[in-house]
């Protein structure tokens, strides 16, 4: 009877037990997310901005990400005044490629409990234009306070 009892007691501990690992995909629901731009300009058009991932949470931060992008691009935004009470900008920027037809791809948002993830793709691998281009994506999500992870 004890080992019954030491049986159950296992069992009931594996199978009520949770994971809540933020690399878990387990759990994860998607993000609905808005795209503000997307491009593959001349470096010169982005004041070289270097290869990177990050997290626009406030006007201040937009703005002075704003300055380093050239007029003519910020005009293909489809927005530029954002309201960072309810929501936040996901921005990635890939390397710069002596060659034309790249992309970096926002592919999927999801999130758990802890954490929001970025999936992140590169869909366009290039041509033979030769031309020096820099790849971003640029999208809006609603507000969070969770840790923004990019996959």
């Amino acid at each position: 009877m004890k080992q019954i009892i030491t049986l159950f007691t296992i069992l009931f501990l594996l199978t009520g037990c949770s994971n809540d690992n933020d690399n878990n995909d387990s759990g994860q629901s998607d993000v609905e997310f808005k795209v503000i731009a997307q491009g593959d300009p001349s470096p010169s058009q982005t004041e070289n901005i270097s290869k990177s991932n990050f997290v626009v949470k406030n006007t201040e931060s937009w703005n002075a990400f704003l300055s380093k992008m050239s007029s003519y691009e910020t005009s293909k935004f489809t927005e530029t005044s954002i309201d960072f009470t309810k929501y936040q900008i996901i921005i990635v920027f890939d390397q710069v490629y002596g060659n034309g037809g790249h992309s970096i791809d926002i592919t999927k948002i999801t999130e758990n409990n802890n954490s929001i993830f970025v999936h992140v793709e590169k869909l366009l691998k290039g041509n033979i234009a030769t031309v020096v281009t820099q790849p971003y994506h640029i999208v809006k999500i609603a507000k969070s306070p969770k840790k923004v992870v990019f996959k």
